[in-house]
């Protein structure tokens, strides 16, 4: 379908409808909709409404697409994840700092071959469809041509990403190992090459303080100064090891956050996956600076990290999304990674909800990565990213549905029982990009 065409979208809708800024008040911000339609042209959101008023939108030249039965949110925003890794899912046995050095620098090596790297971006995109994931901020390798084989896949198919290649000048192989003019040259063309192109954006991309001297991180500071408007993106405070680790290597500094703070680079459009072992004055900075946090729970449990404190982010007030961080997360799957997060949150008595954990997924992740005015929720004007979700997919979800009383309830069974599966359809910048249907016909 080309981006110009009018359509309309028949089904029930669910999404957050305004920004929100403690637990308490997400259940007002949650729009249901449980026979509404939306309206789409050129790849935008023109009107979300209950159907008996928006059939006046609807014409004979109109084409509309009954959705009844399905679950209808905003396309799911990764707010984390490593595509080089897709093939190492699932890698057995280690925590952060062993698992990088046994699996992620080697497979990482085998990006030096475009038509490798081309090959393993096609996978990687194609699953975050498959997934219903529409935006996602990504590292690459350190390689340029693993950067320029992601956007290429990634404006093919008009997502909206946000990438960079991996800066790293010490502390890994030396296949991996780059100078920091090196790291400084290839990275600006890359930026000058793809940022702001379509739907493409360029973040700056130190791998983590440890493999960062002190010259890289002089030379990230620098490109940030002379590309405001890209992204950063790095590690922060994931394993006990690693923190103790970031505290040798830097004693002069305060703490883990601080070496990036003291760097320039925290601030609007800075995202630090993980973030689990804070001290206060982090939590603080994070804030003050406006700076963004990844909450990666399925990762964090898979390598036995530790658990990330729910309740202190909304406490402090810091913007946050959700990524799969894959491949040390174990799925590409947003429904399966928000079932993990709610684990994490009761482990500490917290309880995540269906509504939170929505927002966290979409308006929340969008807020986190600075494209709420972009994407994020059904808002006219907005990019229209979203996903449709079959809720029973199978005998176990179709007796379990039989007792949901909302489509809050249906989601959160999504979250706990729900897979790959339950994704029907997903659709990008206003086009089906992927449907089940069609994939299983053409099997």
């Amino acid at each position: 379908m080309s981006v110009t065409t009018r359509c309309a979208i028949r089904g029930t809708f669910l999404d957050i409808s305004h920004p929100v800024t403690t637990a308490g008040e997400l259940p007002d911000a949650v729009r249901s909709l449980e026979d509404g339609v939306l309206l789409l042209e050129g790849g935008r959101i023109v009107a979300l409404e209950p159907w008996e008023a928006g059939q006046r939108w609807i014409d004979a030249a109109t084409p509309l697409h009954d959705l009844r039965g399905k679950l209808i949110v905003p396309g799911f925003i990764d707010c984390h994840l490593h595509y080089p890794q897709t093939e190492m899912i699932g890698a057995f046995g280690e925590q952060l700092l062993s698992w990088l050095e046994h699996y992620t620098f080697p497979t990482e090596r085998q990006f030096t071959c475009p038509e490798y790297a081309a090959a393993i971006a096609t996978i990687f995109l194609d699953q975050l469809l498959q997934n219903g994931t529409t935006s996602a901020l990504v590292f690459g390798t350190v390689h340029p041509q693993s950067v320029d084989a992601l956007f290429s896949a990634a404006e093919a198919r008009q997502m909206r990403l946000i990438a960079g290649k991996v800066m790293m000048d010490r502390h890994a192989p030396d296949y991996l190992l780059e100078t920091p003019e090196e790291s400084e040259r290839q990275t600006r063309a890359l930026i000058q090459r793809w940022h702001g192109r379509g739907r493409l954006n360029y973040a700056l991309t130190p791998r983590f303080a440890p493999t960062s001297s002190p010259a890289l991180l002089e030379k990230v500071r620098q490109l940030r100064a002379e590309f405001p408007d890209v992204w950063v993106h790095t590690h922060l405070s994931e394993n006990p090891e690693e923190v103790a680790w970031v505290r040798e290597l830097f004693p002069e500094r305060q703490g883990y956050l601080d070496v990036y703070h003291h760097y320039g680079l925290t601030g609007r459009r800075s995202v630090f996956a993980h973030a689990i072992h804070l001290e206060e004055p982090e939590w603080r900075c994070l804030h003050d600076s406006d700076s963004a946090i990844a909450f990666c729970p399925t990762s964090n449990l898979f390598l036995g990290s530790g658990l990330f404190n729910l309740g202190k982010r909304w406490a402090h007030g810091v913007k946050m999304g959700v990524g799969t961080d894959v491949g040390a997360g174990t799925t590409f799957n947003m429904l399966q990674t928000l079932g993990e997060a709610y684990k994490v949150g009761q482990l500490q008595q917290y309880r995540l909800s269906a509504c939170e954990a929505l927002y966290h997924a979409t308006l929340g992740a969008a807020e986190a990565l600075d494209l709420h005015d972009r994407i994020g929720n059904f808002a006219p004007g907005k990019e229209a990213d979203f996903v449709v979700l079959e809720p029973a997919a199978s005998p176990l979800q179709v007796l379990r549905l039989q007792r949901c009383h909302s489509a809050l309830d249906k989601l959160f069974v999504l979250m706990t029982v729900g897979d790959d599966r339950n994704i029907a359809q997903t659709w990008v910048n206003g086009q089906c990009a992927w449907s089940r249907e069609q994939k299983e016909a053409a099997a």
